[in-house]
């Protein structure tokens, strides 16, 4: 055999090497779906099932769900995405496969079709069920194989996310323990009324502000917030700019230590990269990129939200960030109006001593102002609120009767989001006040079949205010649908308030046992 024979033999050879490893490695490829899709998920019923990952590139994908078959490529970084006809919701569990022309199948087992809800917000919608009221025998019943739950790992990220390394749970009691108690009984709720799969998106983080959980989006289209998106920008240029002078220092280290490594010497460590300004999880879009962006493209029906204790100083400013976030939010997932519903947070007692006495006399009425701004944020389009002046914990900043707090969510989204149009699903709220003599009378919506003191006793918490603004504590009864205040140290009235003080747990409410959210007259 000459040389040139030998050769070709050779390159046979390599080549025949080459088309095994490709075919090896083919027979290897996995096809990788997000964490949000698998096994035991819930799909949105009546929209359109939306399924992404990633595979080998320009690779075919096809997907075979509940009698569908659809296909689509992956693009040249091997991300591929696919779409199949809304489902009505069903408790049949299903199998999904999903085939790649060069990788190995993935088959997802026990997939539901339902209602699916994002539940977000600080530590009292983060606060798990086995911490609040009682919670053993509640954990024993939390066995629904219709219930599923995903909860997101904590994560801070200055660039959008793709993925969340976690995986959806059927409810069970060793499942539910640790999930968030008032998105558990917010989708128990559902799930007993509507009877229907639910699937429950846990993204929480305690003590964390309303910025951090929001889109740049969201910013951009709230022009008082410009401050905040001025910061965001020029967070990203600082980091680059430090980026780019540390550049040179890192190419020398990088010399340094492949002549370290070639001569057998002492290697050095790598120098510190510069800090992202937005890095921390109180800071602007942090939260959003780690822990909601990821989700975006899986479809929901709407979310629940439980923050602003962090936000207490904001003031009236704070609406402005919940609309932020609702527009943020319904923007990135391209689904216009979805229901937002959220909790007006608790009275608490805030930094004083057990008689509510110490510090500035102004922060009594700080938590009042958040209160108010929640109140306010009703005017956005398909919002609700769930009042719950009436289980506060003075001295805990976390009342553990979450049940009621899921339960009254939920009342919101059955009258609202589901039509059941003759639910009482919010206690009163000030509608507008007139005037006769000494009196002040006080309308309201959600009245229901009428107003009530939730103890029994005499109306608590009405204060009145002539043209000084001074209040005073007023008396105050029911008449008909509408409540009259007056004391007698007012001749004039000119202003009421009800609730305004961080310790007020009042008792007004309506027949249907849910309390008057705290309001007053004038701005």
């Amino acid at each position: 055999m000459n040389i040139s024979q030998k050769t070709l033999i050779y390159r046979i050879v390599l080549f025949l090497a080459a088309v095994l490893t490709v075919f090896s490695l083919s027979l290897q490829a996995e096809i990788r779906l997000p964490g949000v899709i698998g096994a035991h998920m819930v799909i949105q019923q009546e929209t359109p099932i939306h399924i992404w990952g990633w595979s080998l590139s320009k690779e075919k994908i096809t997907i075979d769900f509940a009698g569908q078959t659809v296909s689509g490529e992956a693009d040249a970084a091997g991300k591929w995405s696919v779409t199949l006809d809304a489902l009505p919701a069903s408790s049949q569990s299903r199998v999904m496969t999903i085939t790649g022309s060069r990788s190995q199948a993935v088959t997802l087992e026990d997939i539901l079709i339902g209602e699916v809800w994002l539940c977000s917000g600080q530590s009292n919608m983060e606060w798990p069920l086995w911490r609040t009221h009682s919670p053993m025998p509640e954990i024993r019943r939390a066995d629904f194989t219709d219930i599923r739950l995903f909860q997101v790992p904590r994560r801070v990220a200055t660039q959008k996310q793709e993925d969340i390394d976690t995986v959806w749970m059927v409810c069970r009691p060793e499942t539910a323990s640790n999930f968030s108690a008032v998105a558990y009984y917010f989708g128990r709720e559902l799930h007993r009324e509507l009877k229907v799969p639910v699937g429950l998106i846990d993204s929480t983080w305690g003590g964390t502000r309303i910025e951090p959980w929001t889109p740049k989006a969201g910013f951009e289209s709230v022009r008082e917030l410009a401050s905040i998106l001025n910061d965001i920008k020029a967070g990203e240029i600082k980091f680059r700019e430090e980026v780019k002078g540390y550049l040179p220092s890192l190419k020398t280290w990088l010399s340094q230590t492949e002549a370290a490594l070639k001569n057998g010497k002492e290697v050095q460590s790598q120098p510190d990269m510069p800090s992202h300004p937005l890095a921390g999880p109180q800071q602007p879009t942090a939260l959003y990129n780690g822990m909601i962006h990821p989700l975006i493209q899986y479809a929901i029906r709407g979310a629940i939200w439980y923050q602003g204790e962090a936000n207490r100083n904001d003031g009236l400013i704070y609406t402005k960030k919940m609309e932020a976030l609702i527009s943020g939010w319904r923007k990135v997932w391209g689904i216009k109006d979805f229901p937002f519903y959220y909790v007006q947070l608790a009275p608490y007692n805030y930094s004083y001593d057990r008689e509510g006495t110490g510090g500035d006399i102004l922060d009594f009425y700080r938590l009042p102002l958040i209160w108010e701004a929640q109140r306010d944020a009703l005017r956005i389009p398909n919002t609700g609120m769930a009042v719950i002046t009436d289980i506060a914990n003075l001295y805990d900043i976390h009342p553990r009767n979450k049940v009621e707090v899921g339960r009254r969510l939920a009342l919101w989204a059955r009258a609202n989001t589901y039509g059941d149009k003759d639910l009482v699903y919010s206690g009163p709220l000030y509608k507008s006040m007139s005037i006769n003599g000494e009196r002040a009378r006080i309308s309201f919506d959600f009245v229901g079949d009428g107003l009530i003191s939730l103890d029994g006793r005499s109306l608590t918490w009405f204060e009145i205010a002539g043209p000084d603004r001074v209040f005073y504590k007023a008396k105050a009864e029911i008449e008909g649908e509408t409540v009259v205040v007056w004391s007698s140290q007012v001749g004039k009235p000119v202003a009421v308030r009800f609730g305004w003080h961080q310790l007020a747990v009042p008792n007004l409410g309506n027949t249907a046992g849910l309390p008057a959210s705290p309001f007053r007259t004038y701005r």
